[in-house]
């Protein structure tokens, strides 16, 4: 069997997938893609050869004309070619000498009470994966990312703004909220600069501070501290010089600027000619280099050799302890408490964790960006941190904003969740189990860079 995605992307209020094998009398409901209202998916175990399907949308049979379809004695429906994919019996290992080979098979004697509720996952053999295959596909970035410039990333049209530093947190919060972005350059009038970057933790460190002195709810709003007093004093952040890139940089410069520095993102500054006065043209995030590779080499991905591997098969992301791994995925309940929840991802250096059950299915995904949605009619001044779980938080949460996640599986390829991190919407992709939605692992935007571009210097 074969894990096979369906995607219907052209809106609805229920979708239900049927085909020739639910013998076309049972229905798949189908479920929204986060952080999209038009976008429906759901994965089946497909046996190879060539399967028929419909959609059912709002109690009308549809077929997608973007996809495959054929007309037949039965009528018109959409059909999907799924091929067997190649069984190799090499394996690749972590440096810390575990096999990846339980990745997409670990064996249900190792889990406890807890674990999956669908039992064993068969083990599943894996193409062998070369120290050969990351270097090629290494130096191969390394020169095409030399060839094209930072102009590139920088959309025909769009907004792209900076937030005066003497602005207070406060008002900044609710304008970060209000544009759905989770991290703002700042601009310093007074040295006509851009100085630094205002970012989702900042807030978070705002709303524990506010946690332990709740009198500053009773104040007024003027009297909260400026961006700059913040990140200078409240805060007592050790200053570093801005990182900064140009328009006629080079891709390269952008990845080794945000993995060398641990940062998420880089403002695009053009001073022109005769003119101290520096211009803000663009920040570049991972996500637009992911979304470059998607373009570029989409119809020939083999020229990328691990872009055609299983994730799997790659040292990459964070996985539960079953699984194994450099690190261990960090999950909380649903009940977990605002307070407990940032302390997690700020002590844990972590920029999210997938919520799940008391089945480890994914429920959802709590972010660092999600304590923006706090800023909206001033929920943050009312939320006792100590007092309300992350449920109640994520009801605020915005899912059309950015910051949201996508799902796969394991045999997906690194090509798939490429794609899936190139959406500016899609930060995180949560690795689970087909059907059940068991949460396996994680992988981030900085995880695929990490693996790809390790070797940029």
């Amino acid at each position: 069997m074969v894990h096979t995605h369906f995607v219907w992307s052209h809106g609805g209020n229920q979708v239900f997938l049927c085909g020739d094998f639910t013998g076309w009398i049972r229905y798949h409901q189908m479920v929204t893609v986060e952080g999209s209202l038009t976008t429906f998916m759901t994965i089946c175990d497909l046996p190879p050869g060539l399967h028929k399907f419909k959609f059912l949308v709002d109690g009308v049979w549809r077929i997608d004309e973007m996809q495959p379809f054929v007309e037949d004695e039965y009528g018109v429906n959409n059909f999907v070619v799924v091929e067997q994919p190649a069984l190799i019996p090499q394996i690749y290992s972590i440096n810390d000498g575990q096999s990846i080979m339980h990745i997409d098979g670990y064996n249900d004697r190792n889990l406890t009470d807890g674990a999956s509720p669908s039992g064993s996952v068969p083990d599943e053999l894996e193409v062998e994966i070369t120290g050969d295959d990351i270097e090629t596909t290494t130096r191969r970035l390394f020169k095409h990312f030399s060839i094209y410039k930072v102009y590139d990333l920088i959309p025909d049209s769009g907004k792209v703004f900076a937030l005066d530093d003497n602005m207070t947190v406060e008002e900044a919060f609710i304008v970060m909220h209000e544009e759905g972005v989770a991290v703002a350059p700042l601009w310093n009038a007074a040295n006509i600069q851009i100085s630094g970057v205002l970012t989702a933790s900042d807030f978070i460190m705002f709303l524990i501070e506010l946690q332990r002195n709740r009198a500053m709810a009773t104040n007024n709003v003027n009297q909260f501290s400026t961006i700059s007093a913040w990140k200078e004093g409240k805060l007592q952040l050790q200053r570093r010089p801005l990182v900064q890139i140009h328009p006629d940089d080079s891709l390269n410069k952008v990845a080794v600027g945000i993995l060398g520095n641990h940062i998420s993102s880089i403002p695009v500054l053009y001073v022109p000619e005769g003119s101290a006065c520096p211009q803000l043209l663009h920040v570049a995030y991972l996500s637009g280099l992911l979304e470059h590779i998607h373009r570029h080499f989409e119809h020939r991905i083999a020229y990328l050799p691990l872009l055609q591997r299983s994730i799997a098969a790659l040292p990459i992301g964070t996985w539960i302890r079953e699984v194994g791994g450099a690190r261990e995925l960090k999950t909380v309940p649903t009940n977990c408490l605002l307070n407990d929840a940032y302390r997690l991802l700020i002590d844990e250096h972590i920029s999210s964790a997938p919520v799940v059950d008391d089945k480890r299915a994914l429920v959802n995904v709590f972010c660092r960006s999600d304590v923006l949605s706090l800023a909206k009619n001033n929920a943050y001044l009312h939320v006792q941190l100590d007092q309300t779980t992350i449920s109640q938080a994520l009801q605020l949460v915005d899912t059309n904003t950015h910051g949201r996640y996508a799902i796969c599986t394991r045999s997906d390829t690194l090509y798939r969740v490429i794609g899936l991190l190139s959406d500016p919407g899609i930060r995180r992709v949560v690795v689970v189990e087909a059907g059940t939605r068991y949460v396996l692992g994680l992988i981030t935007l900085r995880d695929v860079f990490s693996l790809i571009f390790r070797d940029f210097s």
